[in-house]
């Protein structure tokens, strides 16, 4: 398996993320999770410091930036706050714009001792994110950002027919569970909309093509309109990154970010979050 092979199984696809409900769940090692990636234990773990290590040096790189430095110092936590990410793969992955929030927190504001908790699972749509989320509001959090949807928009095959689920049961799901964060937590929340996709690219990709999957930007603005529909804090990262997105921010299957892709986003969330003070 080459080398961007592993990387995009590693990014995309979290086995533990996706068996997290299994009562066994807490045995599944590092060469277990490797195992089920197809991956050799070795590979898996050096890849794996290499990507923390990443994203590490991305949260550096944008602090580096007074602009940004005090886009943190702005934002609105108390000491002791707890901020929970729930998405799917956008936030699952390892290198993820929430990882690269949380390293941001603790490198500029470790005497506040911030938390961020991420609960995400890959290719988890809205309907599945209707069952996931009470394990999120059991946290108690202080800070809900949602950046789930882009699965909703999904299709199978070559001349699909419908989306995973359809718009109107988006827009239910996603005002369910506002509903519960509301009624069940003192949160408060960010919205996050999926932003576009290479459409080509999803199409002909080795791993997506594969699963049938194909995406139509369409569908996924439709989405994102959704999520804009509520009102409340948001980032529009469909509108702010464009249709499609700038071909370096994705990886080779035209849906996924690469490092520079998840740096930038978390850039976004950290702009729009401070602006929400």
């Amino acid at each position: 398996m080459s080398t961007e092979a592993v990387r995009w199984l590693m990014k995309v696809l979290q086995p533990e993320k996706t068996l997290g409900s299994m009562p066994g769940i807490a045995a599944l090692t590092e060469s277990m999770r490797a195992a089920l990636l197809g991956v050799a234990p070795e590979t898996y773990c050096a890849e794996l410091a290499r990507m923390r290590s990443a994203v590490t040096d991305a949260a550096g790189e944008l602090l580096a930036d007074p602009a940004v430095a005090a886009m943190v110092d702005r934002l609105p936590l108390r000491k002791g706050a707890r901020i929970v990410a729930f998405g799917d793969s956008h936030t699952a992955d390892p290198q993820s714009w929430a990882a690269i929030v949380a390293e941001v927190l603790a490198a500029r504001r470790p005497a506040d001792e911030l938390s961020v908790a991420v609960r995400a699972v890959p290719g988890e749509t809205t309907t599945y994110g209707l069952v996931r989320i009470g394990e999120a509001l059991a946290l108690q959090p202080d800070w809900l950002l949602f950046f789930i949807g882009v699965n909703d928009a999904r299709t199978q095959g070559p001349s699909p027919t419908k989306t995973l689920v359809d718009r109107g049961e988006t827009a239910r799901n996603l005002a369910a569970v506002r509903s519960r964060a509301s009624h069940e937590t003192k949160a408060r929340c960010l919205w996050i909309t999926p932003p576009a996709v290479i459409e080509d690219r999803v199409a002909t990709h080795w791993g997506l093509s594969r699963f049938g999957v194909r995406f139509r930007n369409e569908d996924v603005a439709d989405v994102a309109c959704a999520v804009r529909a509520f009102g409340g804090p948001t980032i529009d990262l469909f509108s702010i990154l464009g249709s499609p997105p700038p071909a370096d921010l994705l990886m080779e299957d035209g849906l996924h970010f690469t490092l520079a892709g998840q740096k930038r986003v978390a850039l976004e969330v950290l702009r729009g979050w401070s602006d929400h003070g």
